[in-house]
């Protein structure tokens, strides 16, 4: 355990060491707020994973998960039969489906209110320790519940009276966290058919999504702080998003905007995957004609038979998975999955770890750290969903998200790495 621990600090040193350099003014950084948001992810995480009424009590929301789940996989099964219940016919019928049901059901939760409490109470949590503007928290808080496009709807009132600092914590919430939408879908990836592996990482998931929001506002503070003496708005009033005028009316509502993001990560996934094989042939074809693909094995002990785009991955991003604390044996499988989500997105990364899982290349504590790490949106083509979708909302907003952009990929990469170490601390 002393091992974890001073691992995950070291890791959590060099993270923050790197958000300290790479800073736009580094005099400017508030230290209390660094300090106070580690200690509240610390805090949360310990009481989630360490504590057993806390862990039974976020089981138990997991538990409900897996019941919309279930009902998803029975309203799928009467379309489509066996098609829906069996991971063999595909993604498409599976997981894709989860996302649709999920969406409809957020959409009537946010109808009642009930997200609107969940969230105020998470955000007036980070407010008062913290001591952030109330639309930072709301945004940061929105962001673990909904996605990265809707939670700045949250502050839509406010977005264009906000400060530089004040956007990039928006964008970089928005790239650390994951929506609720897409929740059950990467339980369905992970936990497979197994009950007890869909509540293990469903936990997991779920509180690797609520200690990224601190975490990103801590980084985005020190990447770009508040650099002007700019009255803090401590408003925490939740407006009423227009999902419907009727409960009905809602349900619709989300529904169509879960097969629109359900199309558009089938797509996604089906380009991206495309382009991986392809690239994958050519550079098998290169490496056989080269004679490099024994020499590679041989090197890589056994981890990587050929020539791939893996391998490249699994070398360029091994370092990081090495700070949030993978051993040196794995460090090329999860730095595969971390370029894989950086590169690409985190559904196929989370496919490649339901892979490895299930091949039993990773240890277990690996495998949940890397759920850790990789429970994000931040990708590069999330930066062009920020763009579109928050300067849509607020047109004066999009000179600084486009020269934020890539400051706020690094900023939910480094975030959810430093879930993770986090998370290995207590593992």
């Amino acid at each position: 355990m002393l091992i974890h621990t001073l691992r995950a600090l070291l890791g959590i040193i060099i993270i923050l060491l790197i958000c300290y350099f790479m800073s736009s003014n580094k005099k400017a950084i508030n230290w209390r707020i660094v300090i106070s948001g580690m200690i509240l992810q610390i805090i949360l995480a310990y009481l989630a994973i360490r504590i057993p009424v806390v862990t039974s009590f976020f089981k138990g929301i997991v538990d409900l998960f897996l019941v919309v789940i279930q009902a998803s996989t029975e309203s799928a099964s009467f379309l489509f039969g066996e098609l829906a219940t069996d991971m063999k016919y595909g993604f498409a019928f599976s997981a894709l489906l989860i996302i649709i049901f999920f969406s409809a059901l957020t959409s009537l939760a946010y109808y009642y209110g009930i997200l609107q409490r969940m969230v105020y109470a998470f955000a007036w949590i980070m407010n008062k320790t913290m001591k952030l503007s109330g639309t930072e928290s709301l945004a940061a808080a929105a962001n673990v519940f909904i996605g990265q496009t809707e939670a700045p709807l949250v502050v839509k009132p406010y977005l264009e009276r906000m400060s530089r600092s004040e956007i990039m914590s928006v964008m970089t919430g928005g790239m650390a966290t994951i929506a609720g939408s897409v929740f059950g879908a990467y339980v369905a990836i992970l936990g497979g058919s197994d009950l007890v592996a869909k509540q293990e990482f469903g936990m997991h998931l779920l509180v690797a999504s609520i200690i990224s929001a601190p975490a990103a506002l801590l980084i985005a503070k020190m990447l770009i702080p508040e650099s002007i003496d700019k009255k803090v708005d401590m408003e925490l009033a939740v407006p009423k998003s227009e999902v419907g005028s009727n409960a009905l009316d809602a349900l619709a509502r989300g529904t169509t905007d879960g097969v629109k993001l359900a199309v558009n990560v089938g797509a996604m996934l089906f380009a991206f995957m495309g382009i991986i094989y392809l690239s994958n042939n050519i550079l098998d074809i290169v490496g056989t004609n080269l004679s490099l693909n024994e020499s590679i094995e041989s090197a890589t002990g056994g981890k990587f038979n050929k020539l791939s785009l893996e391998l490249f991955m699994g070398y360029i991003f091994a370092p990081l998975a090495w700070v949030i604390g993978i051993g040196a044996d794995e460090v090329l499988y999860v730095g595969r999955l971390l370029g894989e989500k950086t590169i690409l997105n985190e559904f196929v990364a989370y496919a490649s770890l339901g892979d490895m899982r299930a091949e039993g290349l990773l240890s277990e504590r690996a495998t949940i750290i890397s759920a850790y790490a990789l429970c994000g949106f931040a990708n590069f083509a999330s930066v062009g969903i920020q763009i579109g979708g928050i300067s849509s909302i607020a047109p004066k907003t999009r000179m600084t998200l486009t020269e934020l952009g890539f400051k706020a990929l690094i900023g939910g990469t480094l975030a959810t790495m430093l879930t993770g170490c986090i998370a290995g601390a207590f593992i």
